[in-house]
């Protein structure tokens, strides 16, 4: 394209100036509303997908109930208590990673240092409990399987427990009290979980089954299932229910006896609707720039009928059809791209400002756009407003000069 041409394409766009600006308003808009709705789209994503920060994703998690059918003679609304011999039943099964058991302490105990107190919750617990929980040992070591063989008297505590209590000191070696029972502290964590889930302390389970009059019982059992599809953890699940209700007698079909959550399929039901929504958010910012886009179509008609006498000049003395259709192809592009540039780069400059300014909150977190998406914008932008002056721009080069000149 030749300067002439550009200098004529801007004097003719300044002449209705507008008539430009609101075509070129609709496009920008319509690229904006993409990039927010992208944008407030993975904010959404991000904080779901947030919620699943501090527990191993493929885990799946058991409590018992009580049951809901009767089974062999035993009773409707029989409680039911997990043990030790369930840990080794289900950690002998192929397919079966890191496995924990978690023992409540249910006593409202006062931990202790010295002179200082807090109150705190403490769990008791196998050393694969840290994979599951996702739990980050920030200073000395975390249970291992020693401690359980020997029942030690040790204790890992949060960061939170640590503040509090020791107040900047190195609680490593130091000896605190948990109702009576003095620990030894052998490890400080951090949790991405939040301040909850580092106020804990985590002790072995044999040594709190002993202290607090257990026995052999567990609470809950957590159990990770390796590299799997959520058909085959579901199947590993159907076995473990198996082998439970072989173990404490009721009805495997019983959902209430056995009550399980499988973190595999909720991040997949999570992932699909995401899925959906992004979908959903493609359409709806699609739909809007293209309606933009048919704007700058229809501007562009109006545009080529009021120059229906030019156009017949232009073909009289020697304008091929083709130079025709660039010319109104050009003017297309032009008004597209540069609108949906500016309406990019301030969709851009918006969500900076909100994510930079948005107060912690249960719904949005972190919301962008990536480099692909604006890209594929992009793309969008030259396709729809190529398209966009087709139609004017072919009509433009079928005016028949001899008809345009009588008319004009």
């Amino acid at each position: 394209m030749s300067l002439d041409a550009w200098q004529e394409l801007f004097e003719r766009l300044d002449r209705s100036r507008l008539r430009t600006g609101l075509t070129m308003f609709s496009v920008a808009w319509g690229i904006l509303m993409l990039v927010m709705l992208l944008a407030a789209g993975r904010g959404l994503e991000n904080n779901v997908r947030w919620q699943f920060r501090d527990d191993a994703i493929n885990s799946i998690w058991l409590w018992p109930g009580r049951t809901a059918v009767p089974w062999e003679g035993h009773p409707v609304g029989r409680a039911l208590s997990f043990d030790n011999d369930d840990i080794d039943a289900i950690r002998a099964m192929p397919d079966v990673g890191a496995l924990t058991g978690r023992f409540r302490i249910w006593d409202d105990f006062a931990i202790s240092w010295g002179d200082r107190r807090g109150d705190f919750s403490v769990r008791a617990v196998h050393p694969d409990h840290q994979v599951l929980e996702g739990t980050v040992i920030t200073s000395g070591r975390y249970i291992d399987d020693l401690d359980l063989a020997e029942k030690r008297k040790v204790a890992v505590i949060g960061d939170e427990v640590s503040s509090q209590l020791f107040r900047g000191e190195d609680p490593i070696g130091e000896r605190i009290a948990i109702g009576g029972i003095t620990y030894t502290v052998v490890g400080v964590f951090f949790d991405d979980g939040g301040p909850g889930e580092t106020e804990l302390i985590y002790v072995p389970i044999t040594t709190a089954q002993l202290a607090y009059g257990g026995g052999r019982r567990v609470h809950q059992i957590m159990f990770t299932v390796g590299d799997m599809t959520v058909a085959q953890s579901e199947a590993l699940t159907d076995q473990v229910r198996g082998q439970l209700a072989r173990a404490h007698d009721f009805d495997p079909d019983d959902a209430r006896a056995l009550r399980v959550r499988n973190n595999l399929e909720q991040f997949q039901q999570v992932n699909q609707m995401f899925e959906w929504i992004g979908a959903f958010v493609w359409v709806v910012g699609v739909g809007t720039v293209l309606a933009g886009a048919v704007g700058v179509s229809n501007i562009l008609l109006v545009s080529v009928k009021e120059r229906t006498a030019e156009l017949g000049l232009r073909k009289a003395i020697g304008a091929t059809p083709g130079s025709l259709v660039a010319m109104v192809l050009q003017e297309a592009v032009v008004l597209t791209s540069v609108a949906g540039y500016a309406g990019l780069v301030l969709g851009v400059a918006l969500v900076e400002i909100v994510a930079a300014s948005l107060p912690e909150n249960e719904y949005v977190r972190d919301p962008s756009v990536d480099l692909g998406v604006l890209g594929a914008a992009v793309v969008l932008l030259v396709v729809l407003g190529t398209l966009a002056g087709l139609v004017p721009a072919l009509r433009a080069a079928s005016i028949d000069p001899i008809n345009a000149l009588r008319d004009g």
